[in-house]
């Protein structure tokens, strides 16, 4: 009579392809109709519920003062004609160009200074609280001495970038390398990572979940830190941003400019974040197996 029983590294292989067959079914394309219920009817139905309300609001007369709030068909409006006169694309381009290379600069600063930090204890002991303080900080609150050291030009849109996003992206970073298994470390060194190749191979990749948030919230400080300095430091040699078609909306009591300039605001945070971060922290996920393609 045949045995039935199995040995361990049956056993083991047994849990192992069942493991494999649980990932392969796990990792396959989603079908087209549970990609558009799940990711792209909510924000549609959010955008729709948002318009209507807005609708009603005008329609219904409970705001009955188009100076205080315009129809969503003005505002199209407005965003048409600035469209067809070519000025759309200059508003966005001028901010985000500012935007994103301030952002790159930052990063240059803000992740040598973050593995500093993190690495030495009497830099952390000296600027770490600083650096925290930085962080909670509104960023207008550097346009006033930036214009009087810079005066009004693009270096001083830069440094209140900087003073904005340097400190998230820096304390974002300290918050990862203070995750990271003190056993990483000690095989690393084991393997002869020490030094800037084990800070390359083994501390920068370790800590790149916390990494990666403190660039995105850098990021959402290097936008909201540009617009605070586009609003109050308006200079014809500087250009028409986001941030001043905003302070020109307000000063003309355009409340459909208005409208328009938030809308696009908020239009380009939300692009950059689905288009940059929101793949690069999926990534991050699944190369540490904590996201499930489907």
């Amino acid at each position: 009579m045949a045995s039935t029983e199995t040995t361990p590294a049956q056993d083991a292989g047994s849990v192992e392809a069942g493991l494999d067959a649980l990932e392969t079914a796990a990792t396959g394309r989603a079908p087209f109709r549970k990609t558009f219920v799940d990711k792209v009817l909510p924000p549609v139905t959010a955008i729709a519920v948002v318009l209507v309300v807005w609708q009603g609001l005008i329609s219904f007369k409970i705001v009955d003062d188009p100076s205080k709030l315009p129809s969503p068909a003005d505002v199209w409006h407005v965003l048409r004609q600035s469209w067809l006169e070519g000025t759309l694309l200059d508003y966005i381009w001028t901010s985000v160009s500012r935007g994103l290379l301030g952002f790159c600069l930052a990063l240059l600063i803000g992740t040598p200074l973050g593995l500093l930090v993190a690495r030495v204890k009497f830099v952390r002991a000296a600027i770490g609280p600083i650096l925290s303080g930085l962080q909670s900080l509104p960023s207008v609150a550097w346009v006033p001495p930036a214009v009087i050291w810079l005066g009004l030009n693009n270096s001083m849109m830069y440094a209140v970038i900087l003073l904005g996003a340097v400190p998230s992206i820096a304390n974002g970073l300290v918050s990862g390398v203070d995750q990271v298994p003190p056993l990483f470390l000690r095989a690393g060194r084991t393997m002869g990572a020490t030094g800037l190749k084990g800070t390359w191979h083994i501390t920068l990749p370790a800590a790149l979940p916390g990494y990666v948030a403190g660039m995105k919230q850098g990021w959402a400080f290097s936008w909201r830190s540009l617009m605070a300095a586009e609003i109050i430091a308006s200079f014809p040699d500087l250009g028409v941003g986001l941030g001043q078609l905003l302070e020109n909306a307000r000063t003309a009591s355009d409340m459909a400019m208005v409208f328009e300039a938030i809308l696009l605001i908020l239009f380009v945070g939300i692009a950059i974040d689905l288009i940059v971060f929101s793949p690069l922290e999926r990534w991050v996920l699944r190369s540490r197996g904590l996201l499930v393609r489907g």
